[in-house]
């Protein structure tokens, strides 16, 4: 199996202070895709500079050909399905199709709250969930969409002429729970994860390689109940989150060791923050763009 390598460059910099040049060299690096968070504002990086998703890929579009653009991920927290199908539309008609939609439930995080509202709970947000995916695809597939449901609606809202990739954007669903999966199996084209988050301080990595296992087996399930081969999703992980944390990016042997055992589970993409000091994401620089460069050959 080829195991593709995606970076994640945080928009915590102004475009011309550092951006502009990391999204170049991340296609000069050969990374497959480059994504970037689709948040109003984030965790440690709340008190600093943090800028919008889809105005970013759109610049990121200017300055590159051929690297592949998508947000890790969209969520409803802020997001209405019409108005994004318009940016999603636009954006890959900017890049030439080369845009992926990352796209997940939401959490609790600042984001959950930032539009005056309560912070939804765990079965709130997969009810909404379980609306915005279907109604988003509708949206990017069909010229005019009207709908009414329990908490979006469409009045002929018109998407023309659609996506240039047909018949729509790939959708990278990150989902671990059952009503979230069932949504990966049925429309999308990758799935994604982080792990296990309850593993991520105390776990060891064999915990986490067990607990991903178990991911995939459910995730099969969920493909298996509407007669989809679970080999025709991709599977992304998103790196940084489990309990190896920054550790994979310490060195390219290290590297390649992490990657090789996520590809035995079924992994075909691995996602690694482009580096941030003084962060969670901090990395050397060198050993980064190393990773980049060596560890693809090495992985087959």
């Amino acid at each position: 199996m080829t195991l593709r390598l995606s970076t994640v460059i945080l928009p915590y910099r102004r475009w011309h202070d550092g951006t502009k040049e990391a999204w170049q060299r991340a296609e000069q690096l050969g990374f497959h895709t480059g994504y970037t968070y689709d948040h109003l504002s984030w965790r440690s990086f709340r008190d600093g500079p943090w800028f919008g998703a889809v105005p970013t890929l759109t610049a990121a579009a200017a300055v590159t050909q051929r690297l592949r653009l998508g947000t890790l991920v969209t969520s409803p927290n802020f997001r209405h399905p019409v108005t994004l199908a318009k940016e999603l539309i636009s954006l890959d008609d900017i890049s030439g199709g080369r845009i992926t939609l990352g796209v997940g439930a939401g959490g609790t995080g600042f984001d959950a709250t930032a539009l005056g509202q309560e912070p939804w709970t765990p079965r709130e947000r997969a009810d909404r969930f379980a609306e915005f995916v279907p109604l988003l695809d509708r949206l990017l597939t069909q010229d005019s969409v009207s709908y009414e449901g329990d908490f979006y609606s469409a009045h002929e809202a018109r998407n023309i002429p659609g996506c240039v990739q047909r018949p729509r954007l790939p959708f990278a669903v990150a989902a671990t729970g059952p009503r979230g999966l069932k949504l990966a199996a049925r429309y999308g084209q990758a799935w994604v994860t982080t792990g296990d988050p309850k593993l991520y301080e105390t776990g060891t990595s064999e915990q986490s390689i067990q607990a991903i296992r178990g991911q995939i087996e459910k995730l099969t399930d969920a493909c298996a109940v509407i007669g989809r081969d679970v080999a025709a999703l991709d599977k992304v992980l998103l790196t940084g989150f489990t309990p190896d944390r920054g550790r994979p990016l310490e060195s390219l042997d290290a590297f390649v060791d992490f990657a090789g055992r996520h590809r035995e589970l079924g992994f075909n993409e691995i996602v690694v923050h482009w580096p941030v000091p003084d962060s969670d994401f901090a990395a050397e620089q060198k050993v980064f763009e190393r990773i980049a460069m060596e560890a693809p050959a090495q992985l087959g």
